[in-house]
């Protein structure tokens, strides 16, 4: 799983792979907007504190805040929906997005830092 780690207050970005499964399993069944310890990444980042910001899964199907649930869904979108723009006036469509829960089938994880470590 790729995770993408931003860092708004210095406007740096960082893209780690992580394959281990067993380093992962601490981010399983967490939901969006929750806070993270870093140390679960690695030693590198010890004392960071991060949030989980969204993600996608290996089809590129994007996480929704709100749908609790770690598996794809079809939600009704109209205009104002996140990943919907709307063509003609009125008009609806039935979109594919992903629960906001962390699963194994996620391709990329985004985690923003809300406290820097050491």
């Amino acid at each position: 799983m790729k995770i993408n780690i931003a860092c708004p207050s210095t406007g740096m970005q960082k893209i780690i792979e992580i394959d281990d499964e067993k380093r992962l399993q601490n981010l399983y069944d967490r939901r969006m907007a929750q806070e993270v310890d870093g140390i679960v990444l690695g030693d590198e980042f010890k004392g960071y504190i991060l949030r989980i910001s969204g993600g996608n899964d290996k089809q590129g199907f994007p996480m929704r805040q709100g749908v609790l649930t770690n598996t794809r869904v079809r939600l009704l979108c109209k205009k104002g929906h996140k990943a919907y723009r709307q063509r003609r006036a009125g008009e609806r469509k039935r979109k594919s997005v992903r629960g906001c829960i962390v699963g194994h089938d996620l391709a990329t994880l985004n985690l923003v830092v809300t406290q820097i470590g050491e």
